[in-house]
């Protein structure tokens, strides 16, 4: 079956810690944020069908600045119609909860990346990674309630759904639905080995660009 988005290109564009050093170019902008070592980099290389777009580490903590990856789609709804093409930034956020790394580079970033959340206003919607294996500790449930708070959409995902079975999946689904307790709060499960996942988050970044 054809695929109606299509990631035509994507380009790594600019590292910050600032506002200062954001992008010129003003663009939509989908954010991922996650513990450290969640799958960050994996799943941006998996939804980009780039292998080395973002650099996936074993090493808790390697993301370090909020890194700005420019994402062309070409969107087909309609086979009569012409494709709309739409571009956005795929934002990537240090992790947060135990990284190798100071406890004054931890402050560091907790600050740019609150300023950032709070003040950047191309913001569509962020994507906050979960491990599907654990149940989402302590840090999981502080950052998505300062999203929610902070008046952020947000899109649950669960990465790493290929090291579980089916009915594992879905079992564990429930049981992070319901520690995160948020009324009407999806939860996609994502395998970034597999790929399983990527069309439903495209078609929700797609839906999102073209409102």
């Amino acid at each position: 079956m054809k695929e109606k988005i299509i990631v035509t290109s994507s380009e790594y564009i600019i590292s910050a810690v600032s506002p200062a050093q954001y992008p010129e170019e003003k663009l939509s902008e989908i954010v991922f944020i996650g513990r450290s070592n969640v799958g960050k980099s994996s799943l941006i290389n998996s939804l980009t069908r780039r292998k080395n777009l973002a650099r996936v580490s074993q090493t808790p903590g390697k993301t370090q600045t909020i890194n700005f990856y420019k994402v062309k789609l070409k969107i087909t709804e309609d086979e009569t119609v012409e494709p709309e093409r739409k571009n956005f930034y795929l934002v990537d956020l240090p992790g947060y909860g135990y990284a190798k790394t100071s406890k004054s580079n931890r402050k560091l970033w907790t600050k740019f990346i609150e300023q950032y959340l709070l003040t950047s206003e191309q913001i569509k919607f962020v994507c906050q990674l979960i491990d599907i294996r654990h149940d989402p500790p302590e840090s999981d449930l502080k950052m998505l309630n300062w999203l929610i708070e902070s008046n952020l959409p947000v899109l649950v995902i669960a990465t790493k759904s290929d090291k579980l079975s089916k009915n594992a999946q879905l079992k564990q689904i429930k049981t992070i639905e319901k520690i995160l307790a948020i009324e009407e709060l999806s939860v996609l499960p994502y395998s970034s080995i597999k790929n399983e996942g990527r069309s439903e988050l495209l078609d929700t970044i797609a839906d999102c660009l073209v409102k």
